[in-house]
């Protein structure tokens, strides 16, 4: 049985997904789950208590997918799973992209780790570039940053994705998490080789 913890925290999911950040408050979480406020407020004092906690769960969850990822011997099938990972991870988690630049804005703390963290993506998509170079599967950079700014790419989307479909009228399902990711790795395809390209082709009849 769940502890009232983390039944705060489920609830709290459900409603920031279902309704955005600006209309739930701790009264509405409360109310949701019919305890009273005080009760709630035992377990967390401030709205933006569960926001940190339900953020450091997200990147726990991604972590943990990742680490079992990298079984795969295959470069460029890790490549796709880590971004398809990613992307579904964050469509449980998706009130924090909907509202990524108001949380951004508020707090320090997620904000200064999700720096940190876009560093340590980049550094581990570089080392995914170079294997995929060194395999005979991805070309080298002709321009200058070439790849940096690919990973760029690659991290703008997967922050925008959802604010993107939501524009777009789409209905946020987990098949827009399969539209988004086929978007999100199709832009690795023309800096592969013939080699690379067929292999991608191969991997995404299978995956998507």
């Amino acid at each position: 049985m769940k502890k009232t913890k983390e039944i705060i925290l489920d609830t709290s999911l459900e409603l920031f997904n279902s309704r955005g950040l600006s209309k739930v408050t701790l009264r509405t979480i409360a109310k949701k789950m019919g305890i009273s406020q005080g009760n709630l407020n035992y377990h967390f004092k401030k709205r933006e208590d569960i926001i940190e906690t339900l953020y450091f769960q997200l990147v726990q969850n991604i972590d943990n997918s990742m680490l079992g990822l990298q079984q795969s011997k295959n470069v460029l099938q890790l490549l796709v799973d880590i971004s398809q990972t990613i992307m579904s991870n964050f469509f449980e988690y998706r009130f924090f992209l909907l509202d990524f630049v108001q949380i951004m804005r508020e707090n320090r703390k997620i904000r200064t780790h999700y720096a940190e963290l876009t560093i340590q993506r980049e550094q581990q998509f570089s080392i995914l570039f170079n294997l995929l170079i060194e395999n005979g599967l991805m070309r080298k950079e002709i321009l200058p940053n070439e790849y940096k700014n690919l990973y760029k790419r690659f991290q703008i989307l997967g922050d925008f994705w959802i604010s993107d479909a939501v524009i777009s009228d789409y209905k946020i399902t987990k098949n827009t998490v399969s539209i988004y990711s086929t978007i999100l790795t199709q832009a690795i395809f023309p800096y592969l080789t013939s080699k690379g390209q067929k292999e991608y082709q191969s991997i995404i009849s299978g995956v998507f």
